[in-house]
């Protein structure tokens, strides 16, 4: 009877701790699972054009205070590039923001996106610091007599995967034609190695920095941004101004198409970006949210006007029918501000 009593006393006592354990376990478990789901957050994945980098990075930490179930990621690069990431190699982004609207229309709708609003614009600037080669002497009337002569070391980005590149070949190009200097252009160029040419503009500040270039073609934005010295161009050249157009027109460059081994031709127009949700976003309502923070006065657009690049307030779409395209929170935040001249499209109103 001892015995027996001993036995079952061990089993119950032995059935309690596994229970225990079970119960522990099964707690545990639960906490994991309850963080796991309260630390899930949404993605939305930006591509956006590298000059956009600064100004994106503070609207991130703003739009993930407000909305703290939403992570934004950031992917940075030249438009062009970032545009055929997901036309040719299909990487999943939600939202395209471009340094050329014109990318946008070109190379992302209507396959991969639907509609596109031009929200800032911005100009060329020549680039460069205390430590650049005459830089007590370069001014607006004689950069282009400095980047000529020996020893100068100056570039610009990759005009195949940026904007900024195929722009700052354009504001030679109108240089020429402003200074009527026939020839200027393919000397700038005779004086400018290939290797001086990089993958994005915004690489080109580092060397700047550091004393490897003397001078590099940059938005003013991004000049602004970083602290670089610049030398402000006339309007005739700076692609900054829309009542300029019919002569930015003269610009042509020639960069690689959408099908490798083609090529086409970029028309020179002012600086305007454009930006746009891809058809199969993974997360259509956080994109529409971002890009409603981005389109507000109060918003993003403030930030960019206060890191050097204007907005345009409201920001523009081309036609009423481009109105009707848009996710409802955004068509109140636009209005159509467009004409088509000698088959350019100049803004108008402004």
């Amino acid at each position: 009877m001892v015995v027996g009593s001993r036995l079952r006393k061990k089993i119950l006592m032995k059935g309690s701790v596994q229970k225990t354990v079970l119960i522990t376990a099964l707690i545990a478990f639960v906490g994991i699972l309850s963080v796991s789901i309260a630390t899930a957050k949404e993605k939305v994945t930006i591509f956006h054009a590298g000059s956009l980098t600064v100004p994106f990075a503070k609207m991130e930490k703003i739009f993930e205070a407000k909305y703290p179930n939403i992570d934004v990621l950031r992917e940075p690069g030249g438009s062009t590039k970032m545009a055929r990431m997901i036309s040719e190699l299909h990487k999943p982004a939600d939202i395209m923001a471009a340094a050329d609207f014109k990318i946008i229309d070109k190379t992302l709708i209507p396959q991969y996106a639907v509609w596109n609003i031009r929200f800032a614009t911005n100009q060329m600037v020549l680039c460069y610091t205390d430590n650049s080669r005459f830089a007590k002497e370069v001014n607006a009337d004689n950069w282009y007599e400095i980047l000529c002569r020996k020893g100068v070391v100056w570039g610009h980005s990759d005009p195949n995967l940026d904007p900024c590149g195929y722009r700052s070949l354009m504001a030679l190009q109108l240089a020429e034609k402003f200074y009527n200097r026939p020839g200027l252009y393919d000397q700038l160029i005779a004086n400018r190695p290939k290797e001086n040419v990089r993958p994005k503009s915004v690489e080109l500040v580092s060397l700047l920095k550091t004393g490897n270039m003397d001078y590099a073609w940059e938005y003013l934005s991004v000049a602004v941004q970083h602290g670089l010295k610049y030398i402000k161009l006339d309007d005739h050249i700076n692609l900054g101004n829309y009542k300029y157009d019919p002569f930015y027109k003269q610009a042509k460059v020639k960069v690689t198409g959408k099908k490798p081994g083609t090529w086409m031709y970029r028309i020179g127009k002012s600086c305007t970006y454009g930006i746009t949700m891809t058809k199969d976003s993974l997360n259509p309502q956080g994109a529409v949210l971002f890009i409603e923070y981005l389109l507000n006065p109060d918003g993003g657009l403030k930030i960019l006007k206060e890191m050097g690049q204007p907005p345009f307030v409201p920001c523009r779409v081309p036609t009423e029918a481009a109105i009707k395209l848009l996710p409802a929170p955004l068509k109140k935040l636009v209005e159509v501000r467009n004409v088509a001249v000698h088959g350019l499209k100049l803004e108008i109103g402004k």
